[in-house]
């Protein structure tokens, strides 16, 4: 990594003096408009390499990008300001991408050549503050709603929502993501078979369109917009504020895993977890996730995720060992509360009425209680800890899916029980069922058409420069599921050809992503790095 930021640097130096005036005559470069002049004199609007080289890369660390400059805004009317002039200005040559954290995998959050939007700038330089809440959280006097700019990270709005008792309903595993970053594209986690994905969550938005308007949009307010920027991609505008809706905060959580050998009694208790009872409403948990670990790398798996014993770890291997398995199995459950209001008897007897209905296996039910908000933030802990090491900061090719319900059980033949076995495994495999139901399939968020269906995350890490391999592993993924007929549907992915984006939305919903580009963002200026229109 280090020769590639050393290149990355020195290409930076080239675009900065091109951008500065010193160009040659087949580059486009140009000075700023003189709307724009304000923002470069005040240091909002920069070309050096101390803002352009991070621009350049992101989470996944397997492609990079520079981008001719960087902004800094200091609030909406800036980014207003930038997208007016790149609309209103005739032969402007700059995309523009708007970077949360930049946790994208492969450049999705690039500007090749443009202007990346430093959205963390909007919050102050984008730090978490738990001591109070940021300016741009607010919570509605009557607890129904949390009102957060784009730029906010999601622990910040948990943080802020929790002291006025009151949280989201659906998250993502991870929170250090930022509100605008997740809409743009679903946002799923364990409670996404309750509550639907984050998109399903949100009331009303401001949102600044590629013509540099902003325009506030809800399902009965300039409803084609909010739809289509739910999902979209980043392709139609810059999410500014997310209304998004909360319910009452639980103060604890009871968290469970339970072991399964067999892959279809695991699928079908996941399925029973989630399914609605009579009336529409659910069960008492609150999350419902699986993980899958493969009989090479079990035992060191099964420790990276912080919840077993070494006892437990042992128990769990020789397990394996005596059913023969070449894989195990687990279902990672939440039931929330208020220790405050329910007694300890109450949970026990909530949490025995689900185990009871369930097959895994006796005696591997694990279980302990929690800080509600510990649970949420779980992975930061882990974050800290492979930062500590020098594993987070590493390659991270992963492949995240949607897949039928149907046909969960051959992609566990195909993928877990074929191409992944024999394999050393760094990363978590995540594996959970939700129901399409809760999803606005109006959005522009692509999911199969089946009504239950599995959120697939591979979220491999490439630690021993095994980057080329695992990459080509993927594809083997990918081919298995096109040869055998799995519809499945990408998330956080993107195609490098049209075709590619014409199979992930279906025809119909392609027109209308195509209509409503047209519509709010003509000169095909946002998010270049998805690939969709450039």
């Amino acid at each position: 990594m280090a020769v590639v930021y050393y290149l990355l640097l020195l290409a930076a130096l080239i675009a900065s003096c091109h951008a500065q005036g010193t160009s040659s005559s087949g580059d486009r470069r140009r000075p700023w408009p003189a709307s724009l002049a304000k923002l470069a004199a005040d240091g909002k609007l920069r070309t050096d390499t101390n803002a352009t080289v991070p621009a350049s890369m992101d989470f996944g660390n397997i492609t990079s990008a520079l981008p001719a400059a960087v902004l800094y805004p200091s609030s909406p009317g800036d980014l207003a300001a930038l997208l007016t002039a790149a609309y209103s200005t005739p032969g402007w040559p700059y995309t523009v991408a708007f970077r949360g954290r930049g946790h994208s995998i492969m450049g999705q959050a690039f500007a090749p050549g443009g202007i990346v939007v430093n959205m963390a700038s909007l919050a102050g330089g984008g730090k978490s503050g738990a001591a109070a809440a940021p300016a741009r959280i607010n919570v509605s006097a009557d607890g129904r709603y949390v009102d957060a700019g784009g730029e906010q990270m999601w622990i910040d709005v948990l943080r802020a929502s929790v002291a006025r008792g009151v949280a989201p309903r659906s998250w993502t595993d991870y929170l250090y993501l930022t509100v605008g970053g997740t809409l743009s594209n679903a946002g799923v986690s364990g409670q996404t078979f309750r509550h639907g994905p984050q998109i399903s969550n949100v009331y009303e938005m401001d949102v600044i369109t590629g013509h540099g308007e902003t325009v506030t949009c809800s399902k009965k307010l300039n409803a084609d917009l909010f739809d289509a920027v739910l999902g979209g991609l980043g392709q139609f505008g810059v999410i500014t504020r997310a209304r998004i809706a909360v319910e009452p905060a639980p103060s604890k959580a009871r968290w469970v895993r339970l072991i399964y050998t067999d892959f279809a009694t695991f699928s079908g208790d996941q399925e029973w977890l989630i399914a609605p009872l009579p009336g529409g409403a659910f069960g008492p948990l609150s999350y419902v996730e699986g993980s899958v670990f493969v009989n090479k790398s079990l035992a060191s798996d099964l420790k990276n995720t912080g919840f077993f014993s070494d006892a437990d770890v042992a128990r769990i291997v020789a397990l394996a060992g005596e059913r023969n398995a070449t894989t195990v199995y687990s279902i990672e459950a939440t039931l929330n509360y208020d220790n405050a209001t329910t007694a300890a008897s109450s949970v026990d007897q909530a949490l025995k009425s689900v185990l009871d209905g369930l097959r895994y296996e006796p005696g591997f039910a694990f279980q302990r209680d929690v800080a509600y908000e510990d649970f949420l933030d779980r992975v930061h802990g882990e974050e800290v800890a492979l930062n500590k090491v020098g594993l987070w900061r590493v390659p991270h090719p992963w492949l995240n899916m949607f897949v039928p319900g149907s046909r969960i059980a051959d992609f566990d033949r195909g993928v877990f029980k074929g191409i992944l076995q024999g394999t050393d495994i760094v990363g978590p495999l995540i594996v959970y069922p939700v129901n399409k139901s809760k999803w606005d399939d109006g959005m522009s968020a692509a999911t199969p058409a089946e009504e239950v269906f599995y959120v697939v995350s591979l979220l491999f890490s490439s630690v021993s420069n095994d980057l080329a391999a695992l990459q080509a592993q993927n594809q083997r993924i990918v081919r298995f599921c096109d040869s055998t007929g799995i519809e499945y549907k990408s998330y956080l992915s993107r195609y490098t050809d049209r075709d590619g984006w014409i199979r992930h939305f279906g025809s119909d919903k392609w027109k209308r992503f195509v209509d409503m580009k047209n519509k709010y963002d003509p000169k095909k200026l946002l998010s270049p790095g998805q690939d969709i229109f450039n």
